[in-house]
């Protein structure tokens, strides 16, 4: 299998109810995240900062309810998903190479802790 195999997702389910979103990619792995992990990892520049201006993430926000409840999803061309969450913050571009490289899975953390 490619290594594009690696950050192509055959499956994403946006599992409103539970609050978690799972990809299943083309090389078999499932990856999961739960809705407040995925908001905390906003790439937007309003979250991350930019031009040198700190992020409203780094202020290390409490996050309430409704800014972790996952409303809809939207698909990027065909290399990321843009998330709408329930405070109406939907600006996030979550690229597919990105989701697959920080999987919080047990073995794609160890792989990260320990590179071959």
């Amino acid at each position: 299998m490619s290594n594009n195999a690696a950050t192509q997702p055959l499956a994403i389910k946006a599992d409103r109810e539970a609050g978690r979103l799972v990809l299943e990619w083309a090389d078999g792995h499932v990856t999961e995240y739960d809705s407040e992990m995925l908001r905390l990892m906003c790439p937007c520049a309003f979250c991350q900062g930019e031009g040198g201006h700190s992020g409203w993430l780094e202020t290390s926000p409490t996050l309430t309810a409704i800014q972790t409840q996952l409303v809809d999803l939207h698909l990027v061309g065909q290399y990321a998903i843009a998330p709408v969450w329930g405070d109406g913050h939907d600006t996030g571009y979550y690229t597919f190479t990105a989701l697959r490289a920080t999987c919080p899975c047990l073995t794609c953390a160890a792989e990260r802790l320990n590179p071959a």
